[in-house]
C-alpha cells in the first residue's frame, strides 16, 4: 500500500470530496491527481472506499471507515512531529491553544509553574477562535483548552482544569454599580453588548435575557470578551460574559456581578489527542495544573 495513494484517500475523507482535498492538500495537487490516487488505492485494495453522495460529495463506505481509522492518527500527527523534529525539541516543545477568556485568566498561572517544573520546555501559545477539539486532532496544537459545548470525539482526551461563570457587568459609573444585586430586568432601558450573533456566547446571552423577558433598548456586537469589556468600561453598555470571577472585570473599570439564575456553571477542559507523540511535554503541562481532576477518554 503505497504511502501516496493513501495520503490521497486520507485527505478526501477528511474533507469529503475530491476538489477540497485538492484545496488542502500541504503540497500543490491537482483534483485529478488526488482521485487517480484513490482510485489506484482502491484497485489495489479491491474494495470501495467511498460512495458518492452528490456532484462534490463523498462518503466512506464500511471498508473506507476502517482504513481511515488506521490512517487518521498517522496523517494527522505528522504536522507536530515533523515541526519537533525540525526544532530538535521532541518531547521539549508544547503547543496550546486556549479561548481569549481562558488565555487571560487561566493559562499565565499554569504556564508559571509549568516553567518552575520544566525549565527546558518551549511552550507557544494562540488564541483559540471557536471552541472546537479539531485542532487537537489535527495535530495543529497538542492542548486545546475551553469550554466545549458539544461533546468530545472520539480520540482524545480530557481533563477539567477550571470553571467559567457568567457575570453581569456594566460601567463603574452606572447609576445601578452601587447596588448589591443587580437583575437583567433592571438592565432593561440600557445598551446590551453581545457576541457575534452566530456564536454559542451570543446564543446563551440570548437565552438568559429571554428567560428574564427582558428586551434590552439596543443591542450592539463585539467580537470578543476583550471587546465588550473595553465598551462596557467605556460606557457604551453593559452584558453577560463568562469568567473565572469577577475579580479580573473588577481591574478594568467594569462593575461585575454574579449572574446566578440556574447556578449556571461551564467546565474548562484541557484536551489533548489520545496517545500523542508528544506525551512528555502534555504529561508535563497537566503535571502542574492546580486542579488535578480525573481525565476523561472519548
Amino acid at each position: 500500500m503505497q504511502i501516496a495513494r493513501l495520503e490521497g484517500f486520507y485527505w478526501v475523507a477528511r474533507t469529503g470530496g475530491y476538489a477540497a482535498a485538492a484545496r488542502a492538500f500541504p503540497y500543490p495537487l491537482t483534483q485529478p491527481a488526488v482521485h487517480q490516487q484513490v482510485r489506484k488505492l482502491e484497485d489495489e485494495l479491491g474494495v470501495r472506499l467511498f460512495e458518492r453522495l452528490g456532484k462534490a460529495t463523498m462518503r466512506l463506505t464500511a471498508p473506507g471507515r476502517h482504513l481511515y481509522a488506521f490512517a487518521a492518527p498517522f496523517f494527522e500527527q505528522l504536522p507536530g512531529i515533523e515541526r519537533a523534529m525540525k526544532a530538535g525539541t521532541v518531547g521539549h516543545e508544547l503547543h496550546l491553544a486556549a479561548e481569549a477568556v481562558i488565555l487571560s485568566q487561566i493559562l499565565p498561572g499554569w504556564i508559571q509553574r509549568l516553567h518552575r517544573q520544566r525549565p527546558d520546555l518551549r511552550v507557544e501559545l494562540r488564541e483559540l477562535p471557536v471552541a472546537r477539539p479539531d485542532v487537537v486532532l489535527a495535530g495543529d496544537v497538542d492542548v486545546a483548552v475551553a469550554y466545549f459545548p458539544e461533546a468530545l470525539p472520539r480520540g482524545v482526551e480530557a481533563r477539567e482544569v477550571a470553571s467559567l461563570r457568567p457575570f453581569l457587568v456594566l460601567p463603574a459609573g452606572s447609576p445601578l454599580a452601587p447596588r448589591a444585586r443587580i437583575a437583567l430586568p433592571d438592565i432593561a432601558g440600557e445598551t446590551f453588548v453581545t457576541y457575534p450573533p452566530g456564536t454559542f456566547h451570543h446564543d446563551l446571552q440570548m437565552q438568559a435575557l429571554a428567560r428574564a423577558r427582558v428586551t434590552p433598548a439596543r443591542t450592539l456586537a463585539a467580537s470578543s470578551a476583550e471587546a465588550i469589556l473595553g465598551l462596557v468600561a467605556a460606557g457604551v453598555g453593559c452584558s453577560l460574559v463568562p469568567s473565572v470571577d469577577e475579580r479580573p472585570l473588577r481591574a478594568r473599570g467594569v462593575v461585575a456581578r454574579p449572574f446566578t439564575m440556574g447556578r449556571v456553571r461551564f467546565p474548562v477542559l484541557a484536551v489533548w489527542r489520545a496517545g500523542t507523540l508528544q506525551r512528555p511535554a502534555i504529561e508535563a503541562a497537566l503535571a502542574a495544573l492546580q486542579d488535578q481532576r480525573p481525565r476523561m477518554s472519548r
